[in-house]
């Protein structure tokens, strides 16, 4: 099942009135073949629940863990995942390609 962005982005919100402390990561820039467009989001809580998609793989779990991270100190990341071809569908970068992706704190 697809989450469009407008739902991770309404979620973020929803999450945050509830009293959740959250971190949005944004795909920002991709060079060759990337699975997810920039903007693209993925939200995650505190208890590291998560919804939407930045890439996939291995990508998404260290994109998760840098959220924590993030949750917890207040600053922001920025995260950049790059693979040979050989070695993209270990990373869930299927095609080969570059992402760089920014974890920030929601407010």
């Amino acid at each position: 099942m697809s989450v469009r962005d407008d739902d991770v982005l309404a979620t973020a919100e929803r999450w945050r009135k509830e009293g959740r402390t959250v971190a949005i990561a944004t795909v920002v820039e991709t060079w060759g073949s990337a699975p997810r467009p920039v903007g693209s989001h993925l939200i995650v809580d505190g208890e590291q629940n998560f919804l939407g998609s930045v890439s996939g793989g291995c990508v998404e779990g260290d994109v998760i863990a840098a959220a924590g991270d993030v949750i917890e100190s207040g600053k922001p990341k920025m995260l950049e995942f790059g693979v040979a071809d050989e070695a993209a569908w270990r990373a869930g970068l299927s095609c080969g390609g570059n992402i760089r992706v920014y974890v920030e704190k929601v407010d």
